[in-house]
């Protein structure tokens, strides 16, 4: 594997049912920057490919999105790790792009600018539209049970989007890809 695609909310960071809105309310998941920071000293490109509707909708500036980034890159920062690329789609819901998950845009930006083929590609999230994406752009698939990866699982998985592995959390994802616990 040479890229590692990640949800943001759910994955990264804890998700909040009215979204992240401003530095102060970002709190990361336990174990997912030490888990990017593996995936970076395994050689393996770390992309964000996220939906941020609030900035469509005019909740969160593109500035305010920034400094809440921010806050994932610091905690990133202190176990040693890096996002190497963010792919942000602002689009609301009800005016997607091919850019908005469950379309495979942002996914396939990335594959195109890490040089890398779907096969060689995990899209790791959180929710059915990040699975779509991932099987859309014909990626590797892992659902993680943090943020609202339970009740994904547990409403069932379609039968297109198999096969999927299931984890915990980002951490336990990344221990499985490598190879370690």
């Amino acid at each position: 594997m040479r890229l590692a695609l990640l949800d943001r909310d759910g994955v990264l960071n804890v998700d909040l049912p009215h979204s992240v809105r401003h530095p102060g309310e970002l709190a990361m998941i336990p174990g997912s920057a030490a888990a990017v920071a593996r995936l970076n000293h395994a050689g393996i490109g770390v992309a964000v490919v996220t939906n941020q509707s609030v900035v469509g909708r005019g909740i969160v500036s593109p500035e305010l999105l920034e400094r809440i980034n921010d806050r994932i890159r610091a905690a990133l920062d202190r176990e040693g790790g890096r996002i190497d690329a963010w792919f942000v789609c602002p689009d609301p819901p009800e005016r997607p792009t091919e850019r908005r998950k469950p379309q495979p845009g942002m996914l396939r930006e990335a594959l195109i600018q890490f040089r890398t083929a779907p096969g060689d590609a995990v899209m790791i999230g959180d929710s059915a539209s990040d699975l779509e994406a991932g099987a859309a752009a014909g990626c590797r698939r892992i659902l993680v049970r943090t943020g609202k990866g339970a009740a994904t699982q547990a409403r069932g998985l379609a039968p297109h989007l198999l096969p999927v592995a299931v984890h915990d959390d980002l951490a336990a994802a990344v221990a499985a890809l490598l190879g370690r616990s």
